[in-house]
């Protein structure tokens, strides 16, 4: 297949890409590419495809002439408990599993200049969060609560080595989201009434789009015959409003997406046998939409510049893997990764729409090399259940109705992928 066509069927299709969300570290996944979900995520020092350059644009230049091709069946199961609270009927427990399955495409082309550059260009869906509760819930309103929010990356890279051991990248990641909420009927009420400036655009209003732009920085480099390191950087996203829910998200629909930085290291045990760990910082305090208590209720209300958010913290996530080349054609992996939640206890409530607790996933993968040297990958990867219990998360009358108590959330994933590549 001739480059330009492979380029041309790249964009083709992302424009058609269906979209889907996902919660795993925070709500970015926990790895991109299959053969590095497979390993816990890792993948800033190391290149195992053509995906490689969406982690670490650097490791375009590690990869050769490559397409692949990967789809993920993402589970997440979601559950809230709700109980102490003075309003009639809201105690008990919500199952957020309406839509219990999504699936999460990937593209990846990788393709080598000349004079030691190489272009590359990927179309993932590196993040978002969902629930859908089976009934309402009285504190946020009369129908069926929740929220979907999804994040596509169309990713150009440059990359080129400075000698034959170092390289570095770049990448212009254009970036696509979509957000609706439902359920949210008792957030809409204007002030003095209740909590949002700008009520019509608070829930029920579909799905609404945001479009922006950050830049991907990456190194990589041989630093013995046995040990490869790596660091990255992704700028934070100044996105577009999401201007169906100004009165929801702080700064009027602002949803931007935060910074991240990462440091990686792998060691080739033997010629057989490799070893790689990633540490990974997410800086969602960065983002007001995200990082805001929801106690600023008070402070001016849903949809002002502080107005409240989800309460999130910055996030450290510790990325484990291992791949062990058993045979000639058979590929085998295992992860671990790590990272404690973002949520605090006090901001449970608003989270029973964005249930990210997850701290803990297990992750294992196996690559066949077929008789035409494509290559057959499957990932499975398994979070952990974990359960956040609220320490006052409900606070009495703001907004009404709301008489004191505790919400708990929990959450578990399964993941299963595949993916099929080939080198050009």
């Amino acid at each position: 297949m001739k480059p330009a066509t492979v380029k041309t069927l790249v964009v083709v299709v992302a424009l058609n890409i269906p979209m889907a969300a996902m919660a795993t570290n925070g709500y970015f996944s926990h790895g991109i590419g299959m053969k590095s979900m497979g390993m816990g995520g890792v993948g800033i020092a190391m290149a195992q495809d053509s995906l490689a350059s969406a982690t670490n644009p650097a490791a375009a230049t590690l990869v050769g002439n490559r397409i692949d091709f990967g789809l993920n069946l993402f589970v997440p199961s979601r559950e809230s408990t709700i109980s102490g609270n003075a309003f009639p009927g809201v105690d008990g427990t919500y199952d957020g599993n309406e839509t219990s399955m999504f699936l999460i495409p990937e593209i990846g082309y990788n393709l080598g200049l000349g004079n030691d550059m190489a272009f590359a260009i990927t179309v993932v869906g590196r993040g978002g969060m969902n629930s859908d509760y089976d009934k309402s819930i009285g504190l946020f309103g009369s129908s069926k609560p929740g929220i979907d929010l999804a994040q596509l990356y169309i990713s150009p890279t440059f990359a080129m080595k400075l000698n034959q051991d170092h390289s570095v990248g770049i990448t212009l990641n254009a970036i696509y989201q979509r957000f609706k909420a439902d359920g949210l009927e008792n957030f809409a009420n204007a002030p003095p009434a209740g909590p949002s400036v700008d009520p019509t655009n608070v829930t029920g209003n579909g799905y609404s789009r945001s479009t922006g732009f950050n830049i991907g920085l990456g190194w990589v480099g041989k630093v013995s015959p046995t040990v490869t390191v790596g660091a990255m950087y992704t700028s934070k996203a100044d996105m577009s409003e999401f201007d169906e829910y100004a009165g929801l998200f702080a700064e009027q629909g602002d949803f931007d997406i935060p910074a991240t930085l990462g440091l990686g290291i792998v060691v080739d045990v033997n010629p057989d046998v490799m070893v790689a760990f990633d540490v990974v910082k997410i800086y969602y305090s960065d983002v007001s939409a995200v990082n805001n208590p929801l106690s600023n209720l008070g402070a001016g209300g849903l949809g002002t510049d502080g107005g409240a958010g989800f309460g999130w913290e910055d996030m450290t996530v510790y990325k484990l893997g291992m791949s062990w080349n058993y045979q000639s054609d058979w590929v085998l992996r295992i992860g671990w990764n790590h990272g404690k939640q973002p949520i605090p206890s006090s901001e449970t409530l608003f989270n029973i729409l964005a249930p990210g607790v997850v701290e803990d996933h297990l992750t294992f993968g196996t690559t066949w090399t077929l008789t035409n040297n494509a290559e057959l990958t499957l990932m499975y990867m398994h979070g952990l259940e974990n359960e956040i219990k609220g320490s006052g998360s409900i606070f009495p009358g703001m907004p009404p109705g709301m008489g004191g108590g505790e919400a708990d959330i929990k959450m578990s994933q399964n993941a299963f992928g595949i993916a099929y590549g080939w080198d050009l």
